[in-house]
């Protein structure tokens, strides 16, 4: 039987993980198995540029943390080895980073995801990777609103032109 030192330990490592759970935006659990010592290294480096918390957490864990935070879903999941990705600040990255990854290694596959305190397929997950940044979409809206202002500008000044610039007298009078 464990010590009272390491019941407390595992203890506060769950309460840890149903913390995190309760406070980030979205997370990803993934199938960590069969990658080698330099993709880990790489992808992990992937993630932290993208301000995601990835860890490699026991089953166990991760079912008593999920049960703490609430979330219903990840029993089904939790087999083999698992790595749980979570970010606080932009929902989108870790599914970004971790699909792409997954594309690349064969043995590496997203389990299920979670965003909102809901949880969602490894299709939902891959759908939502897919969604341009919030830079492209701001962008994408600002320049669809541009567009017919910068039209009604050249109608304008062509009008203007047209007249002989009688918009500027009329303004002066």
């Amino acid at each position: 039987m464990p010590s009272n030192k390491i019941l407390e330990e595992k203890k506060q490592v769950v309460e840890t993980l149903a913390e995190k759970i309760k406070s980030s935006a979205a997370g990803v659990l993934v199938k960590y198995e069969g990658i080698k010592v330099s993709e880990d290294t790489e992808l992990r480096a992937a993630l932290r540029k993208a301000g995601v918390d990835y860890s490699v957490i026991k089953n166990t864990y991760i079912k008593k943390a999920a049960d703490i935070a609430g979330i219903e879903g990840f029993d089904p999941y939790l087999e083999g080895m698992t790595a749980f990705a979570f970010s606080n600040e932009d929902p989108l990255a870790p599914a970004k980073v971790l699909c792409k990854f997954a594309e690349e290694n064969e043995t590496f596959k997203v389990k299920v995801g979670m965003m909102d305190g809901a949880v969602m397929s490894a299709e939902e997950v891959t759908e939502l990777s897919k969604i341009p940044s919030k830079e492209i979409l701001i962008g994408k809206i600002l320049g669809s609103i541009q567009g017919p202002l910068y039209g009604l500008a050249y109608v304008l000044q062509a009008k203007i032109d047209k007249e002989g610039g009688v918009a500027e007298e009329a303004a002066a009078e």
